[in-house]
């Protein structure tokens, strides 16, 4: 389970390393060091080969003919790309991935459960402010929907 907040910078050549706590949880959980990283909203996201493999399955049981699915393949899907741990806890963030998510120098990572994202520093404090001014409300909707 991936958790927490790290900041890390990406250097001129497009490396970064992944928190120590997230390679932790590779190796522990998935005896891998293979991720699987593609866009999502204003950041990008990244998941272990295996987490990954579940999500494929699941696609394939989604109908090509819904707009939706196509769409949603289109843009989320087919941006993907393996991505390996280099012997130094990096990974190669390719420019056209960077340019997505605003990335400059400052990062912060945010696990989220079985993977985690890859934030622009400025852009994620944007975001965390708005989600301050509705948290109390999206937390009393995931409350009822877990029966809390």
């Amino acid at each position: 389970m991936f958790r927490g907040r790290f900041e890390y910078n990406i250097d001129e050549k497009g490396r970064i390393s992944i928190p120590a706590k997230f390679r932790e949880v590779l190796k522990r959980e998935y005896g891998s060091d293979q991720l699987i990283i593609t866009i999502f909203d204003s950041c990008l996201v990244a998941y272990p080969l295996a987490e990954w493999q579940v999500f494929e399955e699941k696609m394939k049981n989604l109908s090509l003919l819904k707009k939706e699915v196509k769409f949603f393949l289109r843009y989320f899907y087919s941006g993907a790309i393996e991505c390996a741990i280099d012997d130094h806890g990096r990974i190669l963030i390719p420019s056209q991935f960077r340019e997505h998510a605003r990335l400059k120098k400052e990062t912060v990572f945010v696990g989220v459960m079985k993977g985690f994202e890859i934030w622009d520093k400025e852009v994620w404090a944007g975001e965390i402010e708005k989600y301050k001014e509705t948290f109390d409300e999206i937390s009393e909707s995931i409350a009822e929907w877990m029966g809390l």
